[in-house]
């Protein structure tokens, strides 16, 4: 006799045997009845305050669990979340978007109900939703539901992108034929192919030549699975390393050949002429966005490049297709002869960032963004999640010496202001998840530290509340420069577009329901920063804890956001 179960029971089923152990959303009538499904099949249900925050959080979450999942409800739910599923396609987080929609018959008839465009057509959604999403499917058969959840889910985790399933609400708890679950939902092998082999001869042969060889680890090797891989070969053959904005956190920062980020036209001048003069560069899962790259000075010479890619392997000029970089990489590896690597004594030494004491600055002196960062550097610890909102935050955290198996997120392309409070939460979960299976490095005690402007935390204050309900281990560093500062770099610095209603940020923490005796503070003096960091509760609390740090308005740290700064100083005659 056949196995049966329900389509809602065997799509939970399913991201609970993919690892996914929380489910993000908001209820609303058309996905009520598959909410009923979630606790029962072993998954918490997170709850959050608004669909695009539960989309940030969502998208969190994949990056440190490696699939998250999200529930909406039709039309005005799913548009709410497309800005968080859009900055998913993008950045590559694999969020696995589902949609409780109308009844088929309701649907079918183009009958004029709530949530709707009130003109009949019920596609419009699920075609918005085509342009942010790899794979999209509608469960309109009981018969097909299982095979097309299967489907939809292994696009998910072959392209590390976001996918789309509508389940319309008289289908939930249709029964469908259980016996695909007794299988794995895999991604396809690489076929191993003669011609595959002569391109990586190639290679090693242009590693075992290389005179002046250097590697470039950007944020797509995450989403690519290859950051074993990448780490073998950084501690293997020793070679010069940088990152690029997306990369920073993604390589162990404490090995003595990685040297930090690289910054491209804004690097110190040793760095760029190394890169730029260098015969070869590995550049390992390339995002070639202007923030990333900064303005695309930061990508290796063409000539001297060979990129791993979702494409395949780029040789120069020449793209190689098909060849997967996790395929090549274990090839190369197994073959590597690192006797056969040159060695090289005109390796210039690199600039590394320095940690600043607080001995060095005076206490009484206001707190700028020169130093600040790396006086915060003293605060991370193995294992933790750091965010840098995009803003000033954004390009502090850059600055920052990571701890071994610290990750981090600074703004890369989509720059969506205020994804990090969310996103936030949704990596904290993931984070306890993974540290109660012990799958965390063997580190207990992690933190996620979230570094967030005022503005950008006005955006999503909200899902403060999801982190306090859920208790999750979150220091949230709130600095406080008055209003949009990242955008008065860019244009109108003392323009009123650009000024924020003030808020007393140090109360947030009790509104949304913390404990009385949560940790807050505030500091506008380097002395009174380093009185806070002093303290045990805040270091080795748990639940939220919160700091507020005050900065000038027209403060920002070196770098882009002081250059465009100068640049409207320097304007004659113009209002600023």
């Amino acid at each position: 006799m056949l196995q049966t179960t329900t389509v809602a029971e065997y799509l939970f089923t399913r991201l609970k045997q993919l690892g996914v152990g929380a489910v993000h959303g908001i209820p609303g009538d058309y996905n009520l009845r598959l909410l009923d499904y979630v606790v029962p099949s072993g998954l918490l249900w997170v709850g959050n305050t608004n669909e695009l925050n539960a989309g940030y959080a969502a998208d969190g979450y994949a990056r440190i669990n490696g699939l998250g999942a999200l529930i909406t409800t039709y039309g005005v739910g799913e548009l709410s979340a497309i800005n968080a599923i859009a900055c998913a396609f993008t950045e590559r987080a694999p969020v696995i978007h589902i949609v409780g929609t109308p009844p088929r018959n309701t649907q079918s008839s183009r009958l004029m109900v709530h949530h709707t465009l009130g003109d009949g057509d019920y596609r419009h959604f699920g075609q918005m939703q085509s342009h942010v999403t790899v794979a999209q499917t509608n469960l309109l058969d009981p018969r097909t539901a299982p095979q097309q959840i299967d489907q939809v889910l292994q696009q998910c985790m072959i392209h590390c992108r976001p996918v789309y399933i509508e389940v319309p609400l008289d289908i939930v708890s249709a029964s469908v034929v259980a016996e695909n679950l007794t299988h794995e939902i895999a991604v396809p092998r690489d076929v191993p192919n003669p011609a595959y082999d002569v391109i990586l001869d190639s290679v090693l042969e242009r590693m075992y030549s290389a005179e002046r060889p250097v590697i470039l680890v950007d944020g797509e090797t995450r989403a690519l699975g290859i950051l074993d891989h990448v780490e073998r070969m950084v501690s293997s053959t020793v070679w010069p390393t940088f990152t690029t904005t997306s990369g920073k956190g993604l390589i162990n920062e404490t090995l003595l050949n990685v040297h930090g980020m690289y910054r491209g036209s804004f690097a110190d001048a040793t760095t760029k002429a190394f890169i730029d003069g260098s015969d070869l560069a590995l550049y390992f899962g390339p995002h070639l966005s202007s923030t990333n790259t900064y303005n695309w000075t930061g990508v290796p010479q063409t000539a001297a490049a060979i990129c791993f890619s979702w494409d395949g392997i780029k040789i120069g000029d020449v793209l190689h297709r098909d060849i997967s970089p996790q395929y090549a990489l274990t090839q190369i590896l197994r073959k590597l002869d690192l006797k056969r690597l040159k060695k090289s004594d005109s390796c210039p030494t690199f600039p590394r960032g320095q940690l600043l004491s607080f001995s060095e600055v005076s206490g009484d002196e206001s707190i700028k963004q020169d130093k600040v960062w790396r006086l915060l550097n003293s605060f991370l610890r193995p294992g933790d999640i750091v965010f840098g909102e995009t803003g000033t935050a954004g390009y502090g955290v850059r600055e920052m010496l990571l701890p071994e198996h610290t990750r981090l997120f600074t703004p890369i392309t989509w720059l969506s202001i205020g994804y990090m409070l969310p996103a936030c939460q949704g990596a904290a979960l993931a984070q306890r998840e993974l540290m109660a299976s012990s799958k965390y490095h063997e580190i207990e005690g992690a933190r996620t530290v979230l570094f967030i402007g005022d503005g950008s935390f006005q955006m999503t204050a909200q899902e403060l509340a999801t982190i306090i309900r859920h208790d999750l281990n979150v220091v949230v560093f709130l600095i406080n420069n008055d209003g949009y500062t990242i955008e008065r770099c860019i244009h109108g610095m003392k323009k009123g577009y650009n000024d924020i209603s003030t808020w007393r940020y140090l109360k947030a923490p009790s509104f949304f329901g913390a404990p009385e005796d949560a940790f807050t503070a505030s500091a506008r003096t380097y002395g009174e920063l380093e009185q806070v960091l002093k303290q045990e509760k805040l270091a080795n609390g748990t639940g939220v804890r919160m700091v507020e740090i005050y900065m000038d308005r027209y403060d920002a740290p070196a770098g882009p956001l002081t250059m465009l700064l100068d640049r409207q100083k320097e304007a004659k005659g113009v209002d600023l």
